[in-house]
């Protein structure tokens, strides 16, 4: 606190005191002056209430007497001026001790005042003091500070100063360098000017001994540049060749040594964990009677009945000689199966006719496609698919009645997929998936005699409309080879096809077709150089190729074994996979004698 605020602060409470001692002397003479109205106003009220009885009594004692009125006036008058007379004195008494009282309150309003003024003067003099205290520290302090910046300042200037120096005698000795290294280069430069020179001086000289060489050569060799160039191009392709086959069989080796044992061991645990019986169905129906008197009445009265079966069924009935049995045949699978049971139902009623016929054919009809569809669901439900159209599990349970080389084409789905899903699993690839596209890859088969193409692109054509997705789709296309197959899920469904379709006992085929190529392996491989023999192997999945030591030698032998097995693939379609070995012998003899 300053000294002008401790000294306003003073004189506003010495103002405030004196205002106060003045307020209480004015509120006591106020309260004198009001006692002294109200006495004389009771004296008057005293005054006027006797005279009021004064005149009352004198109205009183006119009646009365006029003498007694005007001595009782005299005496009331005088007793009410003692009385005004003692009041005016008590009044004046009270006015006296009010005055001295107000006179004794502002003795003492003055009294605190000065001791007040003094305090406060005492108490500016010490806030003064310790201001200038506090300021002259304050000042000291700003002092040492600026004193302790300005040597630092003094010490950080000095330090850039020893840098810039420091830099300075850097950037001098760099100068030096750079003028050495400037003289060293232009030297070096000179040097490499003359060097360039000789080189092309030497190069000239070159070009005309290679020159002369070049025709002493073509003369001693008696060949042109152009001719030995070819000369040595077919040799380096000779060579090439043979580096490449040599490469091509250690690869292939390293190839054998990881890669095939990993896969041989991957499809055979697959193939061991399917168990699927073996092929048991005919492309020919056979229905057995109870006599060979029922053939006339299947044949009914010049041959109506048969004519009427064939027209509703669609199916062949042929009745020969032999016993107790008629053959039924037909394109389709599932409507040779439904004559087939509608003939069965005939025979086991024993009513044959036109009309009977007709009844009969209906009820095996929708038979036949519940016994189609529970076995499309069944089989989904083994292989463990359930989100598919119903289109397509109609067209699936068409292939219950479906051969493929004697092998059931529903039952050979089944199968695929249990190995292809086994090989997903191995692989660790999307199992359902790769399931879902061995699964499907002949629904095409369904549709085959009603739409041309390969049954592969019909199967495409379908799933797609069907709603399954690309990879399945490609899977189908691609399964033999119409597409090359572009995903490791069609990959996976041709193994998983071939492992079903080429294990033993899954297919039959005809004699004929089995001898034709057998005859069209053994024809490929004897076409080529150097073959001596052919020998086919276990029915045709195996070639012994025998080749002349003389013509073919081993990297030869390995390029031969290459190029049979490729033209076998392009060529010729079968199951499973055909081995090709090529044995090369050399041996030497001699006579004793």
């Amino acid at each position: 606190m300053t000294l002008e605020t401790a000294l306003a602060v003073a004189v506003v409470l010495l103002a405030v005191v004196i205002v106060a001692g003045f307020a209480i002397g004015i509120r006591l003479l106020r309260q004198l002056g009001v006692s002294g109205r109200a006495g004389s106003n009771t004296r008057q009220k005293e005054l006027t209430h006797g005279k009021t009885a004064r005149n009352g009594r004198q109205n009183s004692a006119v009646r009365s007497s006029r003498g007694e009125a005007n001595l009782g006036a005299t005496d009331d008058a005088r007793v009410a001026a003692a009385g005004a007379r003692s009041d005016a004195a008590a009044a004046k008494a009270e006015a006296s001790a009010a005055r001295g009282e107000a006179r004794r309150i502002l003795d003492s309003a003055r009294t605190e005042a000065d001791r007040i003024l003094e305090r406060a003067h005492r108490q500016a003099d010490s806030d003064a003091e310790q201001v200038r205290a506090t300021t002259r520290r304050a000042g000291e302090r700003e002092v040492a500070t600026l004193t302790a910046v300005a040597k630092e300042q003094t010490a950080d200037a000095e330090r850039r100063q020893q840098r810039l120096d420091d830099r300075e005698r850097l950037l001098a000795q760099d100068a030096e360098r750079l003028a050495e290294r400037d003289r060293r280069i232009i030297s070096a430069e000179a040097e490499l000017a003359e060097r360039e020179a000789a080189v092309v001086t030497h190069e000239a000289e070159l070009s005309a001994a290679n020159e002369v060489q070049r025709r002493e050569l073509e003369r001693i060799a008696g060949l042109t540049a152009d001719a030995a160039r070819g000369e040595l191009v077919d040799a380096i392709e000779n060579q090439a060749k043979r580096d490449a086959a040599l490469l091509v069989r250690e690869i292939e080796a390293d190839a054998r040594a990881t890669g095939e044992e990993r896969a041989r061991n991957v499809v055979v645990e697959a193939i061991q964990r399917v168990a699927s019986e073996q092929t048991a169905e005919s492309v020919v129906s056979v229905l057995h009677l109870p006599s060979d008197e029922m053939k006339g009445r299947i044949i009914g009265r010049e041959g109506r009945n048969i004519r009427a079966f064939e027209s509703v069924t669609g199916v062949n009935l042929i009745i020969d000689d032999t016993p107790e049995a008629v053959l039924l045949s037909s394109f389709d699978p599932v409507r040779r199966e439904v004559g087939r049971l509608t003939l069965e139902k005939l025979v086991l009623d024993g009513r044959i006719h036109p009309h009977r016929i007709e009844e009969v054919f209906d009820a095996a009809r929708g038979e036949v496609n519940r016994l189609c569809q529970r076995a499309a669901e069944d089989a989904l439900v083994e292989v463990g698919i359930t989100d598919i159209h119903a289109e397509l599990v109609t067209l699936l349970g068409r292939l219950r009645y479906r051969t493929s080389y004697g092998q059931n084409v529903l039952k050979h789905l089944v199968e695929t997929a249990h190995v292809a899903g086994i090989m997903a699993a191995e692989l660790r690839l999307d199992i359902a998936l790769v399931k879902r596209c061995a699964f499907l890859h002949d629904i095409g088969k369904a549709l085959t005699h009603e739409v041309e193409g390969s049954h592969a692109l019909v199967g495409a054509d379908i799933a797609r409309k069907y709603g399954e997705a690309d990879e399945v789709v490609h899977a189908i296309e691609a399964h033999h080879n119409e597409i090359a197959p572009q995903t490791v899920e069609a990959v996976l469904t041709q193994a998983s096809d071939a492992c079903s379709g080429g294990r033993p006992g899954a297919r039959r085929e005809s004699l004929e077709a089995y001898v034709k190529r057998l005859e069209r392996i053994e024809e490929i491989a004897v076409r080529k150089p150097g073959v001596e023999k052919v020998f086919a192997m276990q029915a045709g999945r195996e070639i012994r190729v025998m080749v002349r030591p003389d013509d073919v030698d081993d990297i030869g032998a390995a390029v031969l074994a290459r190029d049979v097995a490729k033209q076998i693939e392009e060529e010729l379609t079968y199951p499973g996979q055909i081995r090709v070995t090529v044995v090369r012998e050399s041996r030497a003899t001699e006579v004793a004698r």
